[in-house]
């Protein structure tokens, strides 16, 4: 076997199913034209009917993105199928993709069906969504625990009717990987149509082996893989795209194929997920982890200085990661500073580079060392910036040991500036309480994520804060060196979010 494994990134819509990762519509296209740029073959835009937000998203995709396939979701229903096709009928090359379950667990307890009623509207969902594209995908959810005769069964029909490609899903994550690669391996054999469609699969990580199982789907035929970036996804995520796309590039002599990623561009597209969603990224996380090309153990330390290759199996450069530290200063000039943000993958307008550029020469009066991880920092707090109802004009916060600490708070509200003072739990938790006097809204803080972006003591800060309002679930985002400022930062980030939702959706009438 040889040739190329297409990867289908879903990020943008089994990804955005992990709680608390919702997008708004202009994080999804830059998200979007993100994952163009990495050259990915298919990107799953979201599923049209779950929302007028949603259908909005993969309409502008649809628009804007080219030179790619962009695809919607829709339920074997003539409802999902006609709204997904509205949302990407503008596209350069639009695919539907339909899905109906297979296993007995899911027809008698969700759907209520027969295998006979189950394939009936496999069938009649294909050959309806075929009357609007020739680019058709079916997926026969929960695939890995489907009886494999019925499986072939279905496949076989739904490629007569005109699929042109056949996803086999591991929906909740049960198999294991000789398992799943028998079962590819198997609908390779026993559909006799199998050729005219493409076989992609859909793995889930319950049990830790979605990369595992989407491997083996590779060794026995599969041709697209689905996944996500940082593997986000329901409950513990999708197969990540980072990760079966580097083991595919990493071991392109195993496996005899190769893929078409723009690798470079990898740990600036993780970042970009992880900034949007709030979802950090663990340290030992493989391809993309802060830790992934860290060596500290003084044996490994004395290989690598040797030769790389001892303890390096692909190089940091290959993802898009730069091996340097120090690299910009506080007396570098604009031009210097404009190259290396090329080099890091940003093509800034010149408005935008001033402004990084400012709050750079800021960062360096008081951080000893800059990096490039502070520099992305910047970029995505100073350039991907929502419009602010709420601006920060000055904070105080104070916190004596046996004293309930204190916090002052002042913002401008619409143009009028406005003072409040309050006590907390702690220094952050007190700044908080008076900024909730501001707004007047005490809006539940589900989530309190912080990190140093790089070491030392002086480090950059970065805090992502959850709040949420009624089923609407924002994150804001805020670093600095002080970690009291990127608290407060991003707190007012997550409420203008949410008051720019709220805005939307007095807009559209709802």
């Amino acid at each position: 076997m040889s040739g190329i494994v297409k990867i289908f990134d879903t990020t943008l819509r089994d990804g955005e199913q992990a709680p608390g990762c919702n997008m708004n519509i202009e994080e999804k296209l830059r998200v979007a034209r993100q994952l163009a740029a990495l050259r990915v073959d298919a990107i799953e835009a979201g599923f049209p009917i779950a929302s007028p937000g949603d259908f909005q998203a993969v309409q502008k995709i649809a628009r804007e993105i080219n030179g790619l396939v962009i695809c919607a979701l829709a339920r074997a229903t003539e409802e999902d199928i006609k709204c997904a096709w509205e949302a990407i009928k503008n596209a350069e090359k639009p695919r539907i993709h339909t899905f109906i379950a297979t296993s007995d667990i899911h027809l008698q307890y969700k759907l209520r069906m027969s295998r006979e009623e189950a394939l009936e509207r496999a069938v009649w969902a294909v050959q309806l969504a075929k009357r609007y594209t020739d680019d058709v995908e079916f997926s026969a959810e929960d695939a890995s625990r489907s009886d494999v005769d019925y499986l072939c069964q279905v496949i076989k029909a739904v490629i007569k009717a005109g699929a042109t490609t056949v996803n086999i899903p591991d929906t909740v994550g049960y198999a294991i990987p000789n398992e799943f690669g028998r079962l590819v391996a198997t609908i390779r054999e026993r559909v006799p149509n199998i050729n005219r469609a493409v076989i992609s699969v859909h793995c889930h990580n319950d049990l830790g082996l979605a990369v595992a199982n989407s491997l083996a789907a590779v060794q026995n035929g599969a041709r697209q893989l689905e996944c996500t970036i940082n593997g986000l996804g329901e409950r513990a995520g999708n197969a990540s795209m980072e990760e079966v796309v580097m083991a595919i590039r990493t071991r392109g002599s195993f496996f005899g194929m190769d893929n078409n990623i723009e690798t470079k561009k990898i740990w600036q597209s993780s970042r970009l997920v992880s900034d949007i969603t709030g979802m950090l990224v663990q340290a030992n996380k493989a391809i993309v982890g802060a830790n992934a090309f860290a060596h500290e153990a003084g044996i490994h330390q004395d290989g690598f200085l040797k030769n790389k290759e001892t303890y390096e199996i692909m190089i940091p450069e290959s993802i898009g990661r730069s091996k340097s530290t120090l690299v910009l200063g506080k007396h570098s000039g604009h031009h210097a500073f404009r190259r290396q943000l090329e080099e890091l993958g940003y093509k800034l307008t010149d408005e935008e580079v001033s402004r990084v550029f400012k709050r750079f020469k800021i960062l360096a009066d008081v951080k000893k060392d800059i990096f490039n991880e502070d520099i992305v920092a910047l970029i995505a707090e100073e350039v991907y910036i929502i419009p602010n109802i709420f601006e920060l004009e000055h904070v105080e916060a104070h916190s004596i040991m046996g004293q309930l600490p204190k916090a002052k708070v002042r913002m401008r509200v619409d143009g009028q500036s406005m003072e409040m003072e309050s006590t907390g739990d702690g220094p952050v938790d007190a700044v908080y309480s008076a900024i909730k006097k501001i707004v007047k809204n005490d809006f539940p803080l589900v989530g309190y994520f912080v990190k140093g972006i790089t070491g030392g003591t002086d480090a950059l800060g970065e805090v992502t804060a959850r709040i949420q309002d009624g089923e609407q679930v924002v994150n804001g985002r805020g670093s600095d060196t002080d970690i009291i400022m990127a608290s407060t930062k991003a707190y007012v980030n997550a409420l203008n979010k949410l008051e720019q939702w709220r805005i939307s959706r007095k807009k559209n009438g709802k």
